[in-house]
């Protein structure tokens, strides 16, 4: 059996959920079970239909609506450290081959939960799962520990023309 690797997409571009979700469906497809765990984020994503289409995915959310353009509330927190619990047990399980922490990085940059803990989880990573992180702001100690860190560089972006977020492609 192979040991998985730790993957981290980050950067200030756009696609890095997008490379994971594209990751999860490669898994999918080959025959593998998947776990995606999204911090921060509790609205209303396209993708959350995705397990009623494709069988072996399971997707929770351990946010509330988006805090991004204010400060954190202790509810924020608490959704984020009962995330951060849940996914331990999805690995220490180890039934799933390809676990998404989506956003963790971000998580981690607003202090919802402290770097010990999210270096405690990847511990935990059962041999064969595969581990991916998104998020912009991704820690040193993560890069360090990390098997393949891709950075995400936006060079031009549409919503710089006022091109609003639209469903099925931003979310």
């Amino acid at each position: 059996m192979n040991r998985g690797q730790i993957q981290i997409y980050t950067g200030d571009g756009k696609g890095k959920t997008t490379a994971a979700l594209g990751l999860a469906l490669r898994a999918i497809c080959a025959g593998k079970k998947v776990f995606i765990g999204q911090f921060v984020k509790g609205m209303d994503y396209s993708e959350l239909k995705a397990p009623d289409y494709l069988p072996g995915l399971e997707l929770k959310q351990f946010g509330s609506d988006s805090f991004i353009y204010q400060k954190p509330s202790e509810e924020d927190r608490l959704l984020a450290q009962q995330g951060l619990r849940h996914c331990r047990e999805i690995m220490v399980k180890g039934e799933h081959d390809l676990v998404i922490l989506d956003e963790l990085n971000i998580a981690l940059y607003y202090q919802l939960f402290p770097l010990e803990a999210v270096l405690d989880l990847i511990k935990s990573k059962a041999k064969h799962q595969e581990l991916i992180i998104t998020g912009r702001k991704a820690p040193q100690a993560l890069i360090d520990l990390a098997d393949l860190v891709t950075e995400m560089k936006e060079v031009k972006h549409y919503y710089q023309k006022g091109l609003p977020a639209r469903k099925g492609i931003e979310y």
